[in-house]
């Protein structure tokens, strides 16, 4: 008859087995739960698809993917940013309701950026000089139909309409847009060679801090301004340059507006609708 096992030994082996055992039920679950179940199916949601308060911040609003465009369209001479500049990012604000009107404005069916051909082209330059240095462009605006000036003026003279005051012109009275010069009665916009825009990073596409908003009305958005810090004032003077480089002139009390100097219809001011 073999010897018996002292108790102390017969302990430590059970201790053993139930720690093996332990492991190789751990090692069995993990591969049960991560492995062997069906993975739940999240739906993707997408970016178009969401909604933007008329209070959110104008950075957050989405930006609108403008639909395959049919130059056809367009009157001699004028052409779709897109098809010069294809990685621009358009975000056309007027064709949204995410404006200091609150609403789409007239004259806007689709959310493309139309230029002059020679803008178009300049403004490719820039963007190319831009590129260089780590940066693409986004487009609020450019060409704008009369139409959509003439609704700007009608909105104006109703003074009881102040729902985007909060966003766009908190200090401002809005009876004074007008006379401050942000908003004019015919806009060099009307005659192709005008754009609005900002600057991206390329990497992330995220926008670069200018220190406010587009379209906000105030001192802190004119050029020179010393409500906002050096880094901001120097994410302007890129963007300055590089258009200035392209052949472009700066607005100086908007930071994000900037028109051709030798633009071809310097006279002449269109109404075709955006499509």
């Amino acid at each position: 008859m073999p010897p018996k096992q002292a108790p102390e030994k017969q302990n430590y082996k059970r201790v053993w087995l139930l720690f093996l055992y332990f492991l190789i039920l751990s090692a069995a679950s993990f591969v049960f739960v991560h492995l062997l179940l069906p993975k739940p199916v999240v739906p993707i949601t997408s970016p178009a698809a969401s909604s933007t308060t008329a209070t959110a911040a104008p950075d957050s609003a989405p930006v609108p993917t403008p639909a395959p465009a049919d130059a056809a369209l367009l009157p001699d001479g004028f052409v779709y940013v897109s098809d010069i500049i294809p990685d621009a990012q358009i975000d056309i604000r007027y064709y949204s309701a995410y404006n200091f009107v609150g609403t789409r404005i007239d004259g806007y069916e689709a959310p493309q950026a139309i230029l002059t051909k020679e803008a178009a082209l300049a403004l490719k330059t820039a963007s190319t000089i831009l590129a260089k240095q780590g940066y693409g462009i986004k487009i609020f605006d450019a060409y704008r139909p009369l139409r959509a000036v003439d609704h700007f003026v009608s909105w104006s003279q109703d003074l009881t309409d102040t729902k985007m005051k909060a966003v766009f012109y908190p200090n401002l009275d809005k009876s004074a847009l007008f006379n401050q010069g942000f908003i004019a009665r015919k806009s060099g916009h009307s005659r192709g060679s005008t754009a609005d825009l900002t600057l991206v990073h390329l990497i992330s596409g995220q926008e670069v801090d200018m220190g406010s908003s587009f379209d906000f009305f105030g001192e802190i958005s004119h050029h020179g301004t010393q409500l906002i810090t050096n880094q901001q004032t120097q994410s302007r003077n890129i963007l300055r340059d590089a258009m200035a480089a392209a052949g472009f002139a700066p607005y100086s009390k908007e930071w994000w507006h900037y028109c051709l100097q030798n633009e071809p219809y310097p006279d002449q001011y269109f109404d075709f609708v955006i499509r």
